[in-house]
Formats: structure tokens, C-alpha cells, sequence
């Protein structure tokens, strides 16, 4: 099992009033939020492995070089020595360190890797996979991994951290019209503004569907406008071939990496606290109370 931490703890902190906070009066929903996710996960899915999948860079150089737009609009401060600092409730994001402190206490496998997303990080893990594959995650984009042959498919949360959609191949299909290997051409052609990217003009998701349907893949579009044979309206043909340039450089930036340089980590479901001590230390100083004594008594029976 693979967690976006990130999309999580940002459904957490959106899911739990602020009322929930340290015994100093500080919030502490997305921490309270996200142990509770993690123990229900855990007990309603049995994984042999969890991985709690980071962001060491939001917003990685190597695609905002491809199309600058990416996620610019979420940029609070420029830093040319380092990733950009995102922008994130001033509440929310001094419980990010406490939600490192504590996953590691417990633990659980913690990976976020230099230059890359918690997307890349949890497409490599799954490239690598041996086995099914539960990715949970309230980010669209990691649906393009959803393979049923393989047993991979994304666990959505719709309701704050409660209700899951189980999203494999005949949810795709039955919603966008492509299966896990096309919807990465989809988005790319629809576009995406929560993530800065332009898409095609005049291209929606509909259309895109219909492309991917009648050609295949994205090759298959590319090979369509340069075929006057090809089952092409002039005015898709004329919008396809102004988005040349974008749709030369889309894929890498919208498709996850499947090949990042994972570090040497057991993954494996503890099944006790790694340092029980410091683990005390936290629950104490943030009142972690019943949200991590649960976790705990479930990963320990």
C-alpha cells in the first residue's frame, strides 16, 4: 500500500475541525486525521507493506523547464537554490514535521526522494511491484497506474477521510473512457488547471476520449494529423497541430516516473513502534490521544 501522504494530510486537515489541537492550544487535525486514515486503511487491508510516499520537491525543475506553467499558480515564494516554497494554510503546515516525527516513530516506511514528486516515488514503486498494489491517494493523476493485470488500482477518498472509491479499470472506463495506460494521454490533452497545465485548446475530456478511442494513444493522435486520410475534423486537425510544441514535451511532465533512485528502506507493516520513548514524547506534547493509541493497538494485533 502506497499513501500520497501529502494529498492525504490536506484531506485530513480539510476533514477535521481545527477544534482538534495540542494540549499549547496548537491544531493538530491533519495529524489526528491522518493516523486515523492510516488505522482504517490498515485494518479494513491487511498490507504486508505501507509506504508513506513524500514530496522532496512539489514542484521539480525538470518540469517546470518543460512547461512553466506547472503548478505556478501554487507557488508562494521562488527559491533558485531549492524547491519552491508551496503555498499551504499557515495552521497546516507546522504539522507536517510533527507527521514525519511520528510516522517515523511508529515506523512506517517514510520515502520522499530529491527532485521528484511522491507521484514519481510511488510509480517506481510500483514498476517494481511484485505483487498487488493498493495506492490510495485523493489525486487524479496516479490514476494512469491502475493496471488490473498487475493488480494495481487507486483507493479515492470522497467523503473527508472516510469513504473510498475503488477506482480499477472498469471504473476508468466507465468514466472517462480509457483504461489506467490511456488516462495519462487524456489528461495531458483535457489539461489540467489545478496543475498549471494548458492542454489542447478546444479539447476537452470528451473529445479526448473519442481521439484515444478512434487512434490509441496519444502516437496514434500525433500520426492522425499527418494523414489527410485520417478521421479528423479540420478543426481538430488545426488544433492538434498549433499544440505541437506542448504536446512534445506534455508526456514526461504528466506521466510519473517509474524509475527514481529509491533508497535502501524496509516497507514492511510494522507491527510495534520503532522508538516507543519518542513515540510517548510526541503523543504527549501534541495530544495524539485516541487517534494514535488506535493506530497503534491495530498495527499490533
Amino acid at each position: 500500500m502506497l499513501l500520497d501522504t501529502a494529498s492525504l494530510y490536506f484531506r485530513a486537515y480539510f476533514g477535521v475541525p481545527d477544534s482538534v489541537r495540542a494540549p499549547d492550544g496548537t491544531p493538530v487535525n491533519a495529524v489526528r486525521g491522518l493516523l486515523d486514515f492510516i488505522d482504517r486503511l490498515v485494518k479494513d487491508h491487511r498490507p504486508d507493506h505501507l509506504v508513506a510516499c513524500m514530496d522532496a520537491d512539489w514542484r521539480p525543475h525538470w518540469r517546470v523547464e518543460l512547461i512553466p506553467s506547472y503548478k505556478a499558480h501554487r507557488v508562494a515564494e521562488e527559491r533558485p537554490a531549492g524547491p519552491d516554497e508551496e503555498e499551504v494554510p499557515d495552521t497546516l503546515s507546522p504539522q507536517v514535521p510533527v507527521i514525519e516525527a511520528v510516522l517515523d516513530a511508529l515506523g512506517i516506511a517514510r520515502v520522499g526522494v530529491a527532485g521528484y514528486e511522491a507521484d514519481d516515488v510511488i510509480g517506481t514503486y510500483t514498476a517494481r511491484a511484485t505483487g498487488p498494489v493498493d495506492i490510495v491517494t485523493g489525486d487524479r493523476d496516479l490514476y494512469q497506474l491502475v493496471d488490473d493485470a498487475r493488480g494495481v488500482r487507486v483507493l479515492y477518498p470522497v467523503k473527508g477521510v472516510g469513504t473510498l472509491n475503488l477506482v480499477d479499470e472498469a471504473a476508468l472506463r466507465e468514466k472517462y473512457g480509457v483504461d489506467g495506460g490511456g488516462y495519462a494521454d487524456l489528461a495531458l490533452l483535457r489539461g489540467d488547471p489545478s496543475d498549471g497545465l494548458p492542454g489542447v485548446p478546444g479539447i476537452g475530456e470528451k473529445t479526448a476520449a473519442k481521439l484515444l478511442a478512434e487512434f490509441g494513444d496519444l502516437t496514434g493522435i500525433q500520426a492522425a494529423v499527418d494523414d489527410p486520410k485520417a478521421k479528423l475534423t479540420p478543426t481538430q486537425r488545426k488544433r492538434l497541430t498549433e499544440a505541437a510544441p506542448y504536446l512534445a514535451v506534455a508526456p514526461k511532465v504528466v506521466r510519473v516516473a517509474d524509475d527514481v533512485p529509491l533508497p535502501d528502506t524496509g516497507t514492511a507493516l510494522p507491527h510495534g513502534p520503532r522508538d516507543a520513548g519518542a513515540l510517548d514524547v510526541l503523543a504527549a506534547r501534541w495530544g495524539l490521544g485516541g487517534s494514535l493509541q488506535r493506530l497503534l493497538t491495530t498495527l499490533t494485533t
